[in-house]
């Protein structure tokens, strides 16, 4: 029997299966409408995984926005790729990590005048996508009012798609989220092996 599953009859049948489902699925998802994604979780990718969705939407002739929330004080590949790009909005307004600030009121400054920027682009159906990096922090460390974040969440234009990440999402944030999902820990470099942070990597 073990032998048999490994066909390559029994491979396109069980192929065949699966694309039946797939096709009915397909079909049954009709919906057109801007979704909100959450990236969450200890594991490495999570802005990776956003940048991804920005590069996506830009081979799509999409408008997009970034805010990033925490990270600032190190030039990034990303900031230096998308920010020359037309049709990305780029700001990064966070001061370091809460470790390197040490300063709780101008950690709450800078988690407001980023806001105000995201806010802005909730509010602007010109931006198809907007990815809002590190905004789980700003929430863990009550830098924003987590209230006021879901009602401008809920309040942006229908077609609008908005990638959240960062770790420890909300429960509030993750009910209301179309996808989410959570990083998960194998290994990694830095905490396993000493790795310093590496360009193209983590930079």
């Amino acid at each position: 029997m073990r032998d048999n599953a490994k066909t390559p009859e029994r491979h396109a049948q069980r192929m065949s299966a699966k694309q039946k489902i797939m096709q009915e699925r397909i079909a049954r998802a009709d919906k057109e409408q801007g979704v909100l994604l959450v990236l969450t979780g200890p594991g490495k990718g999570k802005s990776s995984s956003g940048f991804g969705m920005l590069a996506r939407a830009l081979g799509h002739g999409m408008k997009v926005g970034v805010v990033q929330f925490i990270k600032g004080r190190r030039e990034t590949g990303e900031e230096a790729f998308f920010r020359q790009l037309p049709g990305v909005d780029y700001h990064v307004m966070g001061e370091g990590f809460t470790w390197d600030t040490q300063d709780r009121e101008r950690d709450i400054q800078a988690a407001e005048a980023a806001w105000k920027i995201a806010g802005r682009m909730l509010e602007d159906p010109s931006f198809d996508l907007v990815l809002l990096d590190e905004l789980n922090i700003a929430l863990r460390y009550d830098c924003l009012d987590l209230d006021r974040v879901l009602d401008d969440l809920q309040a942006r234009p229908d077609m609008q798609h908005v990638v959240v990440t960062g770790r420890y999402a909300p429960q509030h944030l993750i009910e209301l989220a179309d996808t989410v999902t959570e990083m998960k820990v194998v290994k990694h470099a830095f905490k396993d092996q000493g790795v310093k942070a590496q360009k193209g990597i983590e930079l």
